[in-house]
């Protein structure tokens, strides 16, 4: 729907800095189905393609469910190592804005060193901007798509976290030689999206609703991330938390010297009603790290204390 597309290109244009116009939007199912299309179009039975490590593992399943042969790539506090890329990869997957599962942002040095990686090796950067609607703190750097000189670049979006997930919605951002062929494949998959839905998106972002809806809810998960903090600085004899200043949520590491069994604490977490997850099951290489990953968005702000005082006593008994 061109409504749709119009909507879309004028918010991420204000909001991101994202350089599109409406004939550029191409939308989508939500942004696993972005993904496929793009992994339909760019990946033959055993190339490689790079994602982040540890990183977002359905992401990793869709590419090996193609035929690639998906490399990790470390992840440090400036983002994703570039020099580590592997010299096969010609398709690389980052979440540079808020890396999935850390929270680290990737450099603007990082950035650009990527963008030269795929130029120089004629390679295409997916970059998934999943939830950089929700910052925190600082001002948020440009997405490595406007940094983007010779279309290299494939900018992915989603509606999942700003509203709900349950609205498969998002859409990506393709260099103009990409587009065809993703437009053919968008149309083989699934001739077109529900009409109605789309609509009322269109409208509710034309109209200002979702920026006013984004506004109001950020700052709702502020105050989660704030509390969430603070319980787990007063555990940093066991757990060293993840500087991160975006998204819904948090990823602790097991501090230096700690002994801690992450599977047994997830396991009495779940029991005592607390959803958490270990950092080991983003993780696609061999030896997986150690933590935690504590997410934020579903729970009431009222419940988060409990939920720490739940938590604490899994991490001690």
């Amino acid at each position: 729907m061109s409504g749709l597309r119009v909507a879309i290109a004028r918010r991420i244009g204000v909001s991101r800095a994202v350089r599109a116009g409406a004939d550029d939007v191409i939308v989508t199912n939500g942004g696993q189905h972005a993904l496929d299309l793009i992994g339909r179009v760019l990946i033959e039975p055993g190339s490689c393609v790079a994602v982040e490590e540890p990183g977002y593992p359905p992401a990793r399943r869709l590419f090996q469910s193609l035929g690639a042969r998906v490399v990790g790539v470390p992840v440090d506090a400036e983002g994703l190592d570039v020099a580590a890329i592997p010299r096969p990869a010609r398709l690389i997957y980052v979440t540079p804005s808020h890396q999935f599962p850390l929270g680290t942002a990737m450099s603007l040095p990082r950035r650009a060193a990527l963008l030269a990686w795929a130029e120089r090796r004629g390679a295409v950067v997916i970059e998934d901007d999943y939830d950089s609607e929700f910052r925190f703190e600082g001002r948020p750097l440009d997405p490595i798509q406007s940094l983007d000189r010779s279309g290299r670049v494939i900018y992915v979006g989603s509606f999942s976290k700003v509203m709900l997930p349950m609205l498969r919605l998002g859409f990506l951002i393709a260099p103009a030689s990409l587009q065809p062929a993703l437009r053919s494949a968008r149309q083989l998959t699934d001739w077109h999206g529900e009409g109605p839905t789309q609509a009322a998106l269109a409208s509710f972002i034309g109209e200002g609703f979702l920026a006013r809806h984004i506004r109001k809810t950020a700052r709702e998960y502020a105050i989660r991330r704030e509390r969430i903090t603070q319980g787990l600085q007063r555990e940093s004899a066991l757990l060293d938390l993840v500087p991160s200043a975006a998204g819904l949520h948090l990823a602790a590491r097991i501090s230096p010297g700690a002994s801690l069994d992450v599977d047994k604490v997830v396991r009495r977490a779940a029991t005592n009603g607390v959803a958490v997850e270990a950092l080991s099951r983003f993780c696609g290489e061999s030896p997986a790290q150690s933590g935690l990953v504590i997410g934020y968005g579903a729970i009431p702000t009222a419940k988060i204390e409990e939920g720490l005082r739940r938590l604490r006593g899994s991490l001690h008994t």
